[in-house]
């Protein structure tokens, strides 16, 4: 094998990882109700930021505050799966275990509320009543 085929191999390697894990985004859209709220809320805040014209030190926060919650939404939908594929009768630590990873949901998305108003409340307080 040359090294330029080693090159290609590694290139459609890379090309195949992104496919992969926009299945997986897919996945989460396709089968949980949350992910479309998730959705909606990111381009309504991010639309807002836009209106606003946010410095870039605010977009920053406010584009990892959004992809910290969609990284544990991801990871909560890949938990229940996992959960429902070793354990498809109930069982209290399966419970348990999908109940956490929700909290994690939760307690992102409550923050990311905070943020979101911290961020963007001062400047859209001065536009509408400023």
């Amino acid at each position: 094998m040359t090294l330029s085929d080693r090159g290609r191999q590694e290139l459609r390697g890379r090309a195949l990882s992104f496919r992969y894990a926009f299945e997986g985004w897919w996945f989460a859209l396709r089968t949980q109700r949350n992910t479309w709220i998730h959705a909606a809320v990111s381009v309504v805040v991010f639309a807002l930021a836009f209106w606003l014209g946010i410095g870039r030190l605010e977009w920053a926060i406010l584009v990892l505050t959004t992809m910290a919650v969609w990284m544990a939404e991801f990871a909560n939908t890949a938990l229940e799966a996992m959960v429902d594929l070793v354990s498809p009768d109930y069982h209290p630590l399966a419970k348990a275990a999908k109940d956490v990873a929700a909290a994690a949901v939760l307690v992102g998305a409550l923050g990311a509320v905070i943020i979101g108003l911290l961020v963007l409340g001062p400047p859209l307080w001065q536009r509408l009543f400023g």
